[in-house]
């Protein structure tokens, strides 16, 4: 979710675990960008691309749906390796949507990507921001996350990223405290109850999910708990029983699915979640075909999740 910085601006930051000339290769070199430029479901072709202050890159995009939408993207500003600025969104028959600043730092062997999305209005900024979320516009910063992983560790991966507007205690309690979690982890239009919790490292849950039409039972295994920084754990779905089973309606979803949660402060109250999910031990070919397949899916869940933790933030 973007954040605001100010009433007419959307702010986006990304830690990405790569250095930072990859980073910045994957953003400009476009045979790498067609791997992950968009929102999921989309793809990309080039017609040309002038990196340099004045250059231009025409692109179209290619919704899931069928429907192309053409792009020329107007560059102002390129310095190699550090930063960006573009208009965003113009085609030959109308006007940019908005500026984008991007500045990528090294950070301790990462790379920061922090994007300042400027529009002429406070009304403009936040039509925009709507937009992008329903569109699912900020798993494109997601999908590079997944893309880079690929690259250097040959992993298939999921990742999700979203900022609350509640500082990083709160947000970490509301992941370990058995008392918050049930009360928005799922997606929407289900429900979680825990059936025995025990949120340490070491330490495991066993808990029933259930929704319109379905009732599943799961397990976690807590692997680490850093406080208020880091959670790392693994699930697996059970029987009612807690014998490891597979997940009802997708036979061939891994059977141990690696979560890592991180929880990183863009201000004082406001917190960003990284999620990153991954297939664990020996998964299959097929099974990890049924998980990338189902990275679409994987947002809408998530995304559910969250916007429940979104509500219930509100409401404590």
């Amino acid at each position: 979710m973007a954040s605001r910085s100010k009433s007419n601006e959307l702010k986006i930051i990304r830690i990405y675990d790569a250095a930072l000339k990859i980073v910045w290769d994957a953003w400009t070199d476009p045979e790498q960008a067609a791997h992950w430029w968009g929102p999921r479901g989309f793809t990309i072709t080039t017609h040309s691309k002038d990196l340099r202050s004045g250059g231009s890159w025409h692109y179209t995009m290619h919704g899931p749906d069928g429907v192309n939408y053409p792009n020329m993207t107007h560059y102002l500003e390129v310095e190699k390796y550090s930063r960006l600025v573009y208009d965003h969104g113009g085609y030959e028959d109308r006007p940019p949507l908005f500026r984008v600043t991007v500045i990528f730092s090294e950070l301790k062997g990462k790379t920061k990507m922090d994007m300042t999305m400027s529009l002429p209005t406070p009304e403009a900024a936040e039509e925009t921001r709507q937009f992008i979320k329903k569109a699912g516009g900020n798993a494109t910063w997601d999908r590079l996350a997944e893309y880079l992983s690929k690259k250097s560790t040959n992993k298939e991966q999921f990742v999700i990223n979203r900022t609350f507007d509640s500082d990083i205690k709160t947000i970490f309690e509301m992941w370990t405290n058995p008392k918050h979690f049930a009360h928005w982890m799922g997606p929407t239009g289900s429900s979680l109850q825990f059936l025995r919790s025990d949120i340490k490292p070491g330490g495991s849950t066993f808990y029933s999910m259930s929704g319109e039409g379905f009732k599943m039972y799961g397990n976690t295994n807590y692997l680490e708990i850093e406080k208020p920084n880091r959670i790392v754990y693994t699930q697996q779905f059970c029987d009612e029983n807690e014998k490891i089973s597979r997940h009802p309606m997708a036979p061939t979803w891994p059977e141990t699915m690696l979560t890592v949660v991180t929880f990183e402060e863009e201000s004082l109250h406001k917190t960003r979640i990284t999620l990153t999910w991954e297939p664990h031990g020996s998964a299959t070919k097929e099974e990890i075909a049924a998980f990338v397949n189902e990275r679409s899916g994987m947002t809408q869940g998530w995304t559910g999740s969250f916007d429940k933790l979104e509500q219930y933030l509100e409401k404590i």
